[in-house]
């Protein structure tokens, strides 16, 4: 892809001349290059195996959306100024310099057509984290003030406020009208609490169903929980622009609360890149000691205390199939957790064509839902997805992520599609039973 390939309009942040662009790009790229990125820009044998894992390419058939090709820029500039040959790529052109305008061309295919999923990274046969190396290059992209112009507000909101949700007063006000409109009691800013428990933007905008529910099955757990007003933010946007500093101070902005209040657990929502965020991602930015801290989902939570019998419910005996989220599924581990709770609930699972690790991402992962540019591309990527769905025949189609269930509610609206999405936190939360001869 060259210059001339690119939309007509991209996204530019601030006024900086092209040359200090990319001089910001460079130094997001150099930050991240190291054994592992190394490894990877080394791999590839051009096979096209990631091709056929990409639902945007698969959808379209449109070349540009080959995995492995929209890490071009990063990986260009990987062999000009790092590489071990780069000296020699420099002398004979083979590394020409990066110019604004091909990352400008480049900023739609790291960022509108990649959900950072993994889907391509498990079929590769050379082992290389191509939505790794996606997630590195935005690092880049981001301090160049190429990124999707809402993505970048959003970004903007959190670095301001913590949260792209707003403040802490706009926190706690959120969270006493939810006390109000359901009738439950959400503790909130406790000084001393065994678990902290953080949401999503999306739970507090949207689905304030989740929020009761996480708090319900807490409850009836006998938990001593608390929210913080100045720690919710689960849903992590450093992560998805690029902002590397951003997603570090909101990764140790919870585990710092966490310790303050002498937590053992920080719970995390329904949301996908919540759980990469804090959990995979926290070494990087966290080099002291958790001292017993863990970090858990609410899944895997779930699973865990229906496992160990602190959890009944009614059975729900109908037909379902599940999306699994890429984050918690693929890139989290978390395929036979959820199926645990599934199984418990008493649900029939169909499962879809391709789940589990496998599974397709419902097209509005890794920022590509906030970004409004991107609608027709991953309204394309919704229509592989409700094909699947429908093809099981499933009564039901429940997911664990608030984001996919935003992706999917889009979808709906924008093409008819009257399967309804639902959260299997807030299923599992309305068939909690206190006595296990109701769980029949």
């Amino acid at each position: 892809m060259t210059a001339s390939d690119a939309p007509k309009r991209m996204d530019r942040q601030g006024d900086a001349p092209d040359t200090a662009r990319v001089a910001a790009a460079l130094e997001g790229f150099l930050a991240e290059f190291g054994p592992r990125a190394s490894i990877y820009l080394n791999a590839c044998v051009r096979c096209g195996l990631c091709a056929e894992a990409c639902h945007f390419y698969l959808e379209t058939g449109e070349a540009k959306y080959v995995p492995i090709g929209k890490v071009k820029p990063f990986e260009d500039a990987y062999h000009r100024t790092t590489g071990a040959f780069a000296w020699l790529m420099r002398a004979v052109g083979m590394a020409p310099r990066l110019t604004a305008a091909e990352l400008e061309a480049w900023e739609e295919l790291i960022y509108d057509s990649c959900n950072l999923c993994g889907r391509c990274t498990e079929v590769c046969p050379m082992g290389i984290d191509i939505a790794e190396l996606v997630a590195e290059a935005r690092h880049g992209m981001y301090h160049a003030g190429f990124v999707p112009d809402r993505l970048a507000e959003i970004t903007r909101n959190a670095e301001s406020r913590h949260s792209p949700f707003g403040t802490p007063e706009d926190f706690r006000r959120t969270i006493h009208a939810i006390e109000g409109e359901f009738g439950v009691s959400l503790p909130m800013d406790k000084p001393k609490a065994d678990l902290l428990l953080t949401l999503a933007p999306g739970d507090l905008e949207e689905h304030h169903r989740s929020v009761v529910g996480l708090a319900r099955i807490l409850d009836h757990l006998g938990v001593d929980w608390t929210l913080s007003s100045d720690a919710f933010e689960a849903t992590n946007f450093g992560y998805l622009s690029g902002n590397r500093e951003l997603q570090a101070e909101l990764t140790v902005r919870l585990v710092d609360k966490a310790k303050e209040i002498g937590a053992s657990t920080i719970l995390l929502p329904e949301c996908g890149h919540a759980w990469t965020a804090a959990r995979w991602e926290l070494s990087r930015w966290y080099d002291g000691p958790l001292e017993g801290l863990r970090i858990r989902h609410i899944v895997e939570y779930l699973a865990e205390a229906v496992e160990s019998g602190k959890l009944r419910f009614r059975q729900v005996r109908e037909t379902a199939t599940f999306h699994d989220p890429c984050q918690q599924i693929r890139r989290g581990g978390m395929e036979r957790a959820a199926r645990v709770v599934l199984a418990a609930l008493g649900f029939d699972l169909r499962e879809l064509p391709d789940h589990g690790e496998t599974a397709f991402c419902c097209g509005g992962g890794g920022g590509v839902l906030s970004n409004a540019r991107a609608e027709p591309l991953r309204l394309r990527a919704f229509e592989l997805k409700r094909r699947q769905v429908e093809e099981t025949g499933a009564h039901r189609f429940v997911t664990s992520c608030g984001q996919c269930r935003l992706s999917f509610d889009r979808g709906r609206a924008a093409t008819g599609w009257d399967k309804a999405v639902e959260s299997l936190i807030e299923i599992a939360a309305e068939n909690l039973v206190e006595d296990t001869r109701d769980a029949g």
